[in-house]
């Protein structure tokens, strides 16, 4: 699969369809990120949306430029941002809505991905890449589910050796609580019976008579 399309920006063709001129900040920001020197162009991007917040190519390429740096989330806050501008353009709709996508998809928010690339679809169908993307999403999320459902299977496995231990300890409990107990004060009973026995017995040893031994003679 061609994942690279999954994190690929649409950045020159949405900058084309701006009809007003940005500020010199935002212009000198494009330039950056087409480098690759996407922290400088973020930090351009930022300066020209102070001069003018509303600038929905100097907000949108912001977003651009912070998900090359790998912040989604910050990414998408821009993205959002230039939602909320409400692009009449659906060219522009379209290109906000994929970004978002390929932004909550690269933070592994995979149901909301799908979101965002469907409503970019609804903006422009003939977007192959956008389907690409919600194709390979909807892939990733299967692939989850179907996971979790692992998951949860060894989890029941594991529960039911669990149970299983617990009943044979039990049973082994139960074994022991029915065999005859010997109480504190039985016991003392039989030990003292023992100890009258070991004293009879030598008590009967005393009073046998002591038969005298004759000395060996020795041998010269």
């Amino acid at each position: 699969m061609r994942i690279q399309l999954i994190i690929l920006l649409i950045f020159s063709a949405f900058a084309s369809l701006v009809a007003q001129e940005e500020s010199a900040n935002v212009r000198e920001g494009n330039k950056l990120y087409k480098s690759d020197k996407f922290v400088d162009a973020e930090v351009d991007y930022r300066k020209g949306l102070q001069k003018n917040p509303k600038s929905l190519e100097g907000t949108y390429n912001l977003g651009n430029a912070l998900f090359k740096q790998g912040k989604y989330p910050e990414a998408l806050e821009q993205y959002k941002n230039a939602l909320a501008l409400q692009p009449k353009d659906k060219s522009k709709l379209a290109a906000a809505f994929h970004n978002a996508g390929n932004a909550l998809l690269s933070d592994k928010k995979i149901q909301e991905s799908i979101d965002a690339y469907k409503m970019a679809l609804k903006a422009n169908p003939k977007d192959d890449e956008t389907r690409y993307n919600l194709a390979y999403a909807q892939m990733m999320l299967k692939k989850q589910q179907q996971n979790k459902d692992k998951d949860k299977d060894k989890d029941k496995e594991k529960n039911k050796d669990k149970e299983k231990e617990q009943k044979k300890e039990q049973d082994k409990n139960q074994q022991q609580q029915q065999q005859p107990q010997i109480s504190k004060q039985n016991a003392q009973q039989i030990l003292e019976a023992l100890q009258q026995d070991e004293k009879n017995t030598l008590d009967k040893k005393k009073k046998q008579p002591v038969r005298a031994r004759k000395s060996a003679e020795r041998d010269w």
